[in-house]
């Protein structure tokens, strides 16, 4: 299997996209709730509803083009769906880490990092 590598990293990104995404809709109340007292002190305190539904559309849409570019490379060979699945996985990352360095979460930014690097190489394995 030529592109083991990058199926099991758009797997990875697509399960962990796809399961946020559904966290967030099944709880929606408590994730504003946690995140209003989680943002409280910073300048975007009246916009977390907002940012959290910019923050689920990007998550949904990074984890169905992950999965549509496992699908693209185990049926044709072509990477397409997968290297923009990794581009907004990536631009996905960079939106939270930024929410958690505002909130001065920094262990929450330093785990977003961890995330950033399977989707980083992801981006780099597609290209």
């Amino acid at each position: 299997m030529n592109n083991a590598a990058s199926i099991l990293i758009l797997i990875f990104l697509a399960v962990t996209f796809l399961q946020s995404g559904y966290d967030k809709v099944i709880d929606w109340q408590g994730n504003v709730g946690w995140l209003k007292g989680h943002f409280e002190k910073t300048f975007i305190k009246n916009q977390v509803p907002q940012s959290l539904m910019l923050i689920l559309v990007l998550e949904i849409i990074a984890g169905i083009l992950c999965l549509a570019g496992v699908i693209q490379l185990l049926l044709n060979d072509v990477r397409t769906f997968g290297f923009y699945g990794a581009i907004f996985s990536s631009i996905t990352l960079i939106f939270l880490l930024f929410g958690q360095r505002i909130a001065k979460d920094y262990d929450g930014a330093r785990t977003i990092a961890i995330y950033f690097v399977p989707a980083v190489l992801g981006v780099y394995l597609l290209q």
